[in-house]
C-alpha cells in the first residue's frame, strides 16, 4: 500500500502566560493575607496531585517557602485518589516523576493511603480526608482548573480545587465511594463532598492554576476558602477558552505518538478526540474520528495505560509497557472499564496505519484525512496528510511549515 504524504503545520493559540511563577505565587498568597492566618509552628499540608502541570514543582516549592517565612511548618501530601497503583509508595513515585521531591521542594513528603472519615453528605456519601492532612493544623490546596474528561457539569465544577478537596484528599477510599455511582458520583456527589471538606478540614485557601493551550502557566490565583466554589466556576470558563483543539473536526485517522497520565487523566483528552467511552454517556458529535492509533505510552505514566481503550489500534511497543496492576486499579476505581480495554495490537506504527487505511471504506490511501500529533496536550506542531491541505491552509490560526513528505519509519516500523 502506498501511504499518503504528510505536511508539518503549526497552530497558533492565544492566551496569557506567566514567566515568573514564583513571584506570582508569593504575590497571590500575600494578596489574600495568608500570613495573618498562620501561627508559629503551625503544620500545614500542601496538596500535590498526579497531573502533569506546568511548573508544579516550582509552585509547590514557593508555596512551602512562603509558609516557612510566615512561621509555619509545611509538608506535602500526595492527593491523587487511586493513582500510583493506590499505594503510598506509588504515589510518591508519581510525584517524583514531576520533580516534586523533598530535596527540591525543601519540605517533607508524607504519603499514606490511610484516611479519616469526617462526615457524611446529605445525599449519604461518606466523606474521607487523608490522615496527615486531617491531623495537620491547616491545608493549602493546589490544583489546576480544567474541563473534565468524563463529564460536563451543570453547575460549572469539573476538574479543580473542589475535585482535589474531594477525590484527591480523600485518597483511594473516597475515589471508590464516588466512582461507585458512576458519572453521578463524580459529577453530582463530588461537589457535596468537597463542600464538607472545605468546611471541616481547616483549609487555609486554594491556589488555582490555569494553563494556556501551550501547557504554560496562564493564571495563578489564591482564593480564600469561602470563595473557592464560585471563583472556580469563573476560572473554568477561562480555562475552556484557552484549550487547544485539532484544526479540523472530521478525520479518517488520528495517530497519537504517546498517551499517558501526564497528558490527561484519561491518557488521551476526551475533549480533543471526541470520545468518552462511558456506559450511558452520549458521545460528542465533534470531532468525528473513524480510527485512533495509540503508538506509545509515556514514561511518566509508570505503566498506567488508562485511556488505551479510547483507541482502535495500538502497537506491541505500547502493549509491552502496560503495568496491568496500576492500570486495572485506576480503571476499576473509575468504573469506566472500556477505557482500559485493549484494542487491536499491531507490530508497529506502519502496520497499524496500514490496517486503519484498509478499513477506511471507499477512501483511497492518498485521499485519507489523517493527522499525527505528539499527544493530546501539545497540539501546536502536528502533521496532516496531503488531503487535508486545501482545508488547513485557509485557516487563520494555522501555518504551513513543511513540504509534503512520506513518513519515515525505523527498522522496526515505528515512526521516527
Amino acid at each position: 500500500m502506498k501511504l499518503p504524504r504528510f505536511i508539518k503545520v503549526q497552530q497558533h493559540f492565544t492566551g496569557p502566560s506567566i514567566d515568573d511563577v514564583e513571584s506570582a505565587v508569593r504575590s497571590e498568597l500575600t494578596r489574600i493575607k495568608i500570613s495573618e492566618q498562620i501561627k508559629p509552628g503551625m503544620r500545614v499540608a500542601i496538596t500535590a496531585g498526579s497531573r502533569g502541570i506546568a511548573n508544579i514543582a516550582k509552585i509547590i516549592r514557593e508555596t512551602a517557602a512562603f509558609l516557612k517565612i510566615s512561621g509555619a511548618e509545611p509538608f506535602i501530601i500526595p492527593a491523587m485518589g487511586s493513582h500510583g497503583g493506590a499505594t503510598a509508595e506509588g504515589q510518591v513515585e508519581v510525584l517524583e516523576s514531576y520533580g516534586i521531591t523533598e530535596e527540591f521542594c525543601k519540605a517533607p513528603i508524607l504519603s499514606s493511603m490511610e484516611v479519616v472519615q469526617i462526615g457524611v453528605t446529605e445525599q449519604g456519601t461518606p466523606v474521607y480526608v487523608d490522615k496527615y492532612a486531617w491531623e495537620a493544623d491547616a491545608v493549602l490546596i493546589i490544583a489546576r482548573i480544567k474541563v473534565h474528561t468524563d463529564f460536563k457539569s451543570p453547575i460549572g465544577i469539573e476538574s479543580g480545587i473542589m475535585k482535589m478537596a474531594a477525590i484527591g484528599m480523600g485518597k483511594h477510599k473516597q475515589a471508590l465511594a464516588l466512582h461507585s455511582s458512576g458519572i453521578t458520583g463524580i459529577r453530582d456527589y463530588m461537589p457535596e463532598v468537597a463542600r464538607l471538606v472545605l468546611k471541616k478540614a481547616n483549609v487555609l485557601c486554594g491556589l488555582a492554576i490555569v494553563e494556556n493551550a501551550f501547557e504554560q502557566t496562564a493564571i495563578i490565583e489564591a482564593i480564600p476558602t469561602e470563595q473557592i466554589e464560585n471563583r472556580e466556576r469563573e476560572l473554568l470558563k477561562q480555562s475552556a477558552s484557552f484549550m487547544p483543539k485539532l484544526p479540523v473536526n472530521n478525520l479518517d485517522i488520528l495517530l497519537v505518538d504517546q498517551i499517558g497520565k501526564n497528558f490527561s487523566g484519561t491518557g488521551m483528552d476526551t475533549n480533543i478526540i471526541g470520545r468518552m467511552r462511558i456506559l450511558g454517556v452520549k458521545e460528542p458529535e465533534m470531532p468525528s474520528i473513524k480510527y485512533i492509533i495509540a503508538s506509545d505510552l509515556s514514561e511518566e505514566s509508570h505503566g498506567n495505560a488508562l485511556g488505551i481503550g479510547l483507541a482502535d489500534l495500538t502497537t506491541r511497543r505500547l502493549f509491552e509497557k502496560i503495568d496491568f496492576q496500576k492500570t486495572n486499579e485506576n480503571v476499576i476505581t473509575s468504573t469506566f472499564l472500556t477505557r482500559a480495554a485493549i484494542p487491536i495490537v499491531m507490530e508497529s506504527d506502519r502496520e497499524a496505519l496500514i490496517a486503519a487505511l484498509r478499513c477506511n471504506w471507499d477512501v483511497k490511501a492518498e485521499d485519507a484525512r489523517i493527522i499525527r500529533i505528539p499527544n493530546t496536550l501539545h497540539l501546536e506542531h502536528l502533521y496532516v496528510s496531503e488531503a487535508l491541505l486545501p482545508e488547513i491552509q485557509n485557516l487563520d490560526h494555522v501555518r504551513i511549515v513543511g513540504t509534503p513528505e512520506y513518513m519515515s519509519f525505523d527498522e522496526q516500523g515505528y515512526l521516527r
